[in-house]
Parts: structure tokens; C-alpha cells; sequence
């Protein structure tokens, strides 16, 4: 991706972000000299702020995604079984733009629709390799009761709705009649290796540097 691409992608999704009555934290709008010299703080080690991917296929307007790491635990609390064990996101889906499928081995995650348009996500159970049964139905908590769908269901979540998807559930999403505002509340985020995808893709995206960059994006630190 161009970072004259990026730029505008991070204007645009922050006037969205902000049309649904959401604000980011004041260090998103840092510079990029303030966020470089940021090493010895929590955003630079847990990974906090702005991502934008294309999955490395450069096509973002048909496959990628824009998220926001606003908190973040450590991996090591995991262990522990105390401390900051949770991350937070919020994303957005743009209309009929693919996340594609892929499931977490130890993130648990509530996937939650803040607004705009409707959240679309195709679910399967995982076999008892790890791989997608595309057989056996899926049963999913949605805002506290259970669902169940057939291999490959469609799961439709208005504004306001929510499903939980535990460690396993392999999942892809896009939005419908509309961009969409995703909220994610999960177990400690680790992007750098508990992604597992259907098909050997890349989950950050390679930035040709056109332009200074308007902000960093996680990638970049």
C-alpha cells in the first residue's frame, strides 16, 4: 500500500469512527517524531494504535481492514492468570470488504457492531486437527444466548448486536448496506502470532513510503 493511501484511509476512518460517537485516545493523533520516541511505553510493547492491512494483497477496498489497538495485557499475565488479561480494538469494515477466514488459537473475542451498516460473519467449527469442518453445525453466544448455524452460516449483526467467538472458531466478515463500526473486547491481543489463516496470507501490510506518514501505524514500531 502506498502511505499516501494509508493517510487518507486514516482521515477517513477516523471521521467515521467519530460520526458513530467514538473517540480515540489522545496519543492517535501523536506525530510521528512524538510516537518514535515513545519506545520505553506500553503503546510501543503491547502494540497500541493504528493498523491498517491489506493482508499484503493490495486490495484494500476488497480485502483489508482498519483497526485501533486502544488496550492491550501482556501474553506473560496469561500465564500468570492475573493481571491485564484483556485487549480492546474498534475497527471498521467497509461495505462487502473481506476480513478473510482464520481463527485464533488463544484469543477469545467479543465482536461487537458499534454501527453503520450490518456485520456479516461466516462461521465454521474447527475439526479435531485445528483445520475448518465444513460439515458440523457451529453454536456461537450471541449477547448471551446460544446460536446455532450449519458449516459456513452466515451470522447478520445489526448496530448494537454482539457474538462471542472462542479460541478455535474460524470466522471471515465483511460489511453490508453500509461500512461498518466493529468493537472488539478480547483476551490479550497478539497479532504477530496467534492469526491463523485459511490461506497463506500476510496480516500487515507492505507500506511503499510516497509520502511522510500523516501517523505511524503499528507496523511501523
Amino acid at each position: 500500500m502506498k502511505r499516501s493511501t494509508v493517510n487518507d484511509i486514516l482521515q477517513q476512518g477516523d471521521a467515521f469512527i467519530r460520526s458513530c460517537g467514538f473517540i480515540l485516545p489522545p496519543f492517535a493523533y501523536w506525530t510521528p517524531e512524538k510516537m518514535r520516541a515513545a519506545t520505553d511505553s506500553d503503546i510501543h510493547t503491547r502494540g497500541l494504535g493504528w493498523d491498517i492491512t491489506d493482508y499484503g494483497a493490495g486490495k484494500f477496498d476488497e480485502m483489508g481492514l482498519f483497526l485501533f489497538t486502544t488496550r492491550n495485557g501482556d501474553n506473560r499475565d496469561l500465564a500468570r492468570g492475573k493481571g491485564m488479561l484483556y485487549a480492546e480494538k474498534i475497527m471498521i469494515s467497509r461495505e462487502n470488504q473481506l476480513s478473510p477466514m482464520h481463527r485464533h488459537n488463544l484469543k477469545a473475542e467479543d465482536i461487537i457492531n458499534r454501527g453503520g451498516g450490518d456485520l456479516i460473519i461466516e462461521l465454521f467449527a474447527p475439526d479435531a486437527t485445528g483445520g475448518i469442518d465444513r460439515q458440523s453445525a457451529v453454536t456461537v453466544p450471541c449477547d448471551g444466548l446460544p446460536v446455532t448455524l450449519p458449516a459456513g452460516g452466515k451470522l447478520r449483526l445489526k448496530p448494537g448486536e454482539s457474538v462471542t467467538l472462542m479460541p478455535g472458531i474460524w470466522h471471515a466478515f465483511w460489511a453490508e448496506k453500509g461500512d461498518c463500526l466493529i468493537g472488539e473486547v478480547s483476551t490479550v491481543n497478539d497479532d504477530k502470532t496467534d492469526n491463523v489463516f485459511e490461506h497463506p496470507i500476510g496480516r500487515f501490510a507492505t507500506i511503499e513510503e510516497d509520502v511522510a506518514p500523516l501517523h505511524l501505524l503499528v507496523s511501523d514500531y
